[in-house]
C-alpha cells in the first residue's frame, strides 16, 4: 500500500462519517479513529518506510495564455533551479509563530541547513531545512496550508 492509498484510505473514512476503521494487511495496520477534536490516524509497516526529503504538488498549476515560443524559455529557466520539496504530509508554515517573521522571503540567500519552514504533522512541528545553498527564487505554498508528500515548497537558485 503506497502513500496516495493510505491518503485516499484517509478521505474515503473522513467523508463516510465512521468513528474508527482498522485495516490489517500482511505487511501494514492502518487504524483511523475521528470524531474527536482532531482525526488521529496509526499507520504500522512491517518494513521501515524511507521517506526522501520531496513532496508532490496539491494543485496543478494553471497555464496561462501564452505563445509556445515565450513558454519555451520559460520552462528552460525553472530547469536550473533547485525544488525544494516536503519530506512529510501536514501543515506548511513559513514563521514560527504568528508574530514571528519569516524563516525566509523571496530574494534571500540561504546555506545548506537553513531552517525554510515548519511542517506540522500530527502536533509535531518540523522544521524543514535547506539541502543545497543559494538564493530563493519563489515560495510555491501560501502559509498555513497543507501539503502533501514530496510537493514543491520553494525554487531555489543554487548559483
Amino acid at each position: 500500500m503506497d502513500i496516495k492509498e493510505i491518503q485516499n484510505l484517509i478521505k474515503f473514512v473522513a467523508k463516510s462519517g465512521a468513528s474508527e476503521v482498522k485495516l490489517e494487511m500482511d505487511d501494514i495496520k492502518i487504524t483511523i479513529r475521528t470524531g474527536s477534536d482532531a482525526d488521529v490516524t496509526y499507520v504500522s509497516q512491517a518494513p521501515p518506510m524511507q521517506m526522501a526529503p520531496v513532496q508532490q504538488a496539491a494543485h496543478a498549476p494553471v497555464a496561462s495564455e501564452t505563445p509556445a515560443a515565450t513558454a519555451a524559455p520559460a520552462a528552460e529557466s525553472i530547469d536550473k533551479y533547485v525544488t525544494v520539496k516536503s519530506p512529510i504530509i501536514g501543515t506548511f508554515y513559513r514563521k514560527s509563530s504568528p508574530d514571528k517573521p519569516s524563516f525566509v522571503e523571496v530574494g534571500d540567500s540561504i546555506k545548506e541547513g537553513d531552517t525554510l519552514c515548519i511542517i506540522e504533522a500530527m502536533k509535531l512541528f518540523n522544521e524543514i531545512e535547506s539541502e543545497v545553498s543559494g538564493t530563493i527564487v519563489k515560495v510555491l505554498i501560501d502559509d498555513s496550508s497543507p501539503v502533501e508528500f514530496d510537493q514543491p515548497l520553494f525554487l531555489v537558485d543554487p548559483s
